[in-house]
This record gives C-alpha cells, structure tokens and sequence, in this order.
C-alpha cells in the first residue's frame, strides 16, 4: 500500500452567526482521498472538537515532490499507540521523497513495533543534513562516493487528458 502525501482544507460550516469560519489546513500521508478526509477530521476532532457533521472540506490536493533525484535525510517525529501506552518518537530515513520516508516509517513500525498504520499520527517531518543525523542505519550511507543511478524513469503525464490506456509505441524510460 502506496502512501500520497495530502493537503486538506477544511473549516466548520458558515452559519448566519459566523458566515466566514476560521480555515484549518492540515498535512496528512494517506493511501487515498477518502482516507486523508477521514484522517482530518479525526484530528481535527481532538485538536478544536469540531466533527465531520457540523463542517465541510474546502480542498483535498496531493503534494508532488519538485526534486526526486536527491537523496535525502528524513526526521520524522511520531506518536503511537501499542498494547502498553501512548509513545512518542523520532526516526531517521534515507530516500529520495518525503513520501518514501514515511512509506518506510510505516513499514517498520508495523515490523518493530507491532503498530497498525491508524495507531500512528506524524507530529512534523524535516529533512536533516548529514551532520546532524544520529542513527547508524542512515550514517552508513554518507559516503559521498556511493551512487545508485536511476537508470529507468516512466514520465508522468501532466494532466489526465494526456492520459491515453493505449499507446502506439511503449515509453522509453531508459535514461543515459
């Protein structure tokens, strides 16, 4: 499971007493739309007790990475639940995109820790320089000398009536 990285917007209903609410915009990491709407308003819920019922979404854009070429340092802080407590943490991943980071964070949480994917709540993401990473797993590759070239890249088309389901010839996606 493939996760996409959401910008969702939202705000409680306009009322005659209130005609323009106060906006609330979150970043969430979610398979799909349906899932970062729901994942909004659970927080949502916990930060300013407003639920689904009583306001409405504005927006939901997913966020694309400008630069996916360069390797990167990730920091991502987390809560989670287990079967002892809440626990809060912080990881370091190596990749490419943010939403590679957080899709490994998922997946070594779940074989870790035991944490389901609900369970889990990202507090904040940064990328860290080199100097300041802490973890071995993410140090080892900071040798400037280890390359891993992208030798096959599919192009993506820029809007969904490019898109064809039958092409007269195959893409080329071998670079250089």
């Amino acid at each position: 499971m493939g996760y996409k990285h959401y910008s969702v917007v939202g705000r409680k209903a306009p009322t005659d007493s209130d005609p323009t609410p106060q906006l609330y915009r979150m970043q969430i990491f979610a398979p799909n739309k349906v899932t970062a709407k729901s994942r909004f308003w659970y927080f949502l819920h916990q930060y300013k007790k407003m639920k689904k019922t009583t306001g409405e979404i504005l927006s939901v854009n997913e966020i694309h990475e400008k630069n996916s070429n360069v390797v990167k340092n990730y920091s991502i802080t987390l809560r989670y639940n287990s079967r002892s407590g809440t626990h809060n943490m912080t990881k370091e991943f190596r990749d490419v995109t943010l939403v590679g980071a957080v899709t490994q964070l998922y997946q070594e949480m779940a074989g870790l820790h035991r944490a389901r994917a609900p369970s889990i709540q990202i507090i904040s993401t940064a990328i860290l320089p080199a100097k300041d990473c802490v973890r071995a797993s993410v140090k080892q590759f900071h040798d400037g000398k280890i390359k891993f070239p992208i030798t096959h890249r599919r192009p993506r088309v820029e809007s969904r009536r490019w898109k064809k389901t039958f092409a007269p010839h195959r893409p080329t996606t071998f670079v250089g």
